[in-house]
């Protein structure tokens, strides 16, 4: 998964993406409103947004409200002060999905992240299963008739993001998007040999990758 954070806390932000990093996702940082509404409307591959409210040069509620008019289902979580009931219900008013108050758990963090991840994909199970291939989104474990896959991190990812568009065309740019931080450079020459070496250990009984040459690849539907 992608996560943008909007938040000003440079402490707390760094927190938050080496816990996020460590659950497998590709977290980017912004610290100001005025820079996650120039994320927000040049990118449009993150699965998730936590929103700090107190935000300098753009208010958060401003870019919660910004996003919302432009017609995006962007997952939002809102980080406010214990003490801003206010602002916590304007936040869900305007369309926020979920909020969190300041101090908070960072294991209850990732368990709201994962829920509104899902909810985002129309997914209510945190288990993905495609024919004799099961992947488990919260342990980050594929398995195969119940044996485990041995997967890197990559592949794994790889994997997520396949399963969760099965039948549907995924490009290799839409792969780096979904995978890459800024200014992490991953060549469509490294997801070919990252989609090999996945191909090797999941392709077996009727799970196949799809190569559509020039656009990308698919995980085909089983059928039955």
């Amino acid at each position: 998964m992608r996560i943008l954070i909007a938040e000003d806390d440079h402490v707390l932000a760094d927190g938050l993406m080496r816990s996020l990093r460590a659950a497998g996702a590709a977290v980017d940082h912004v610290s100001t409103g005025s820079e996650a509404e120039a994320a927000l409307l040049t990118s449009q591959e993150f699965d998730l947004l936590i929103l700090d409210l107190g935000l300098p040069r753009l208010h958060g509620l401003d870019v919660l409200k910004n996003l919302r008019a432009r017609g995006s289902n962007l997952p939002v979580l809102i980080l406010t002060a214990a003490d801003s009931v206010e602002e916590r219900v304007k936040g869900l008013d305007y369309g926020a999905d979920d909020y969190m108050a300041k101090p908070f758990s960072l294991q209850e963090l990732e368990a709201r992240v994962r829920a509104l991840v899902r909810r985002g994909m129309g997914a209510a199970s945190t288990v993905i299963r495609h024919g004799p291939l099961s992947y488990d989104q919260t342990g980050r474990v594929a398995t195969i008739d119940g044996k485990m896959v041995d997967l890197s991190a990559r592949e794994l990812g790889l994997l997520e993001v396949l399963l969760q568009r099965s039948g549907r065309l995924v490009s290799k740019d839409q792969l780096v998007e979904r995978l890459c931080e800024w200014g992490e450079e991953v060549s469509n020459n490294a997801i070919e040999v990252y989609i090999h070496r996945l191909r090797k250990k999941i392709e077996k009984g009727p799970i196949r990758i799809a190569t559509v040459r020039g656009l990308g690849y698919c995980l085909e539907k089983i059928q039955g």
